[in-house]
């Protein structure tokens, strides 16, 4: 076993995974938790996510409480995929805006 540090990948994958189901969290708030100053950084990790959905990365939304895109995608097929997961996971959106803050997860600090 390596006794080097996790990379980014490996640190987000791993945040991806405390964040309960039914809650949300920002691309900003996952990259302040990995220790990351590059939410896009975030993002392009989450596109090539080999893990998906069981590596919850549809549970990450823009800073602004918008949707966000999925698998690299930000229209189409594989957002309505995104969508159908949250919604199925019991968070709701309002013409692609995040219906009630309460969903949003915070990691401590």
């Amino acid at each position: 076993m390596s006794n080097s540090p996790a990379s980014l990948s490996d640190r987000v994958y791993e945040l991806l995974c405390c964040i309960p189901r039914g809650r949300v969290v920002t691309y900003a708030e996952l990259a302040r938790a990995a220790d990351c100053k590059s939410p896009r950084a975030i993002g392009q990790i989450l596109r090539r996510n080999p893990h998906a959905p069981e590596v919850p990365c549809h549970r990450v939304i823009r800073s602004d409480l918008m949707l966000g895109g999925y698998s690299g995608a930000t229209a189409g097929a594989l957002t309505a995929k995104k969508l159908a997961l949250l919604e199925a996971e019991g968070v709701r959106f309002d013409d692609g805006r995040l219906r009630d803050a309460a969903y949003l997860w915070r990691f401590s600090s």
